[in-house]
């Protein structure tokens, strides 16, 4: 008994590590759609393959998260771009391990302010420049993964 559940064990582990071996590099996003639609012998348009593909695609590439910023500055005047600008130099040189990020959305120049996962990590941060930055206020947005080393 204890012969067969120990090969019973050992083919289950092994088939668990042959599952996850392999390489996912090149184009996986279009090998993986292509299969997956031949096996499933279904007529669509072909408009809604290719945002299956393009959805697959942005998941590989990753880099980006939902999370929230400070956003300390937005502006449409003339001269918007360039006070964009030096509030992103007045930030970074009082805080200068906190990422900051200069975007257009017509018609507005913004900078955003650090890369947070929690609401709250980002008012810690908000209620800190408050005083220097005081129109700071918290804002969702795509942020960049945090380091793991």
């Amino acid at each position: 008994m204890k012969r067969i559940f120990t090969v019973a064990l050992f083919l289950l582990v092994s088939g668990i590590v042959a599952g996850q071996a392999g390489s996912y590099e090149g184009s996986f996003a279009d090998n993986f759609g292509n299969d997956i639609f031949q096996k499933l012998n279904i007529e669509q348009d072909p408009k809604l393959v290719e945002l299956v593909r393009l959805h697959i695609r942005r998941n590989q590439q990753g880099g980006k998260m939902q999370g929230f910023r400070v956003e300390i500055f937005f502006s449409s005047d003339m001269n918007a771009r360039q006070k964009a600008q030096s509030t992103k130099n007045e930030f970074l040189a009082a805080y200068p391990g906190i990422n900051v990020y200069i975007s257009y959305v017509s018609p507005d120049f913004k900078v955003r302010v650090g890369d947070f996962r929690t609401r709250n990590e980002a008012i810690k941060l908000m209620k800190e420049i408050q005083y220097q930055f005081p129109k700071a206020f918290v804002v969702p947005d795509l942020i960049e993964l945090p380091k793991l080393f």
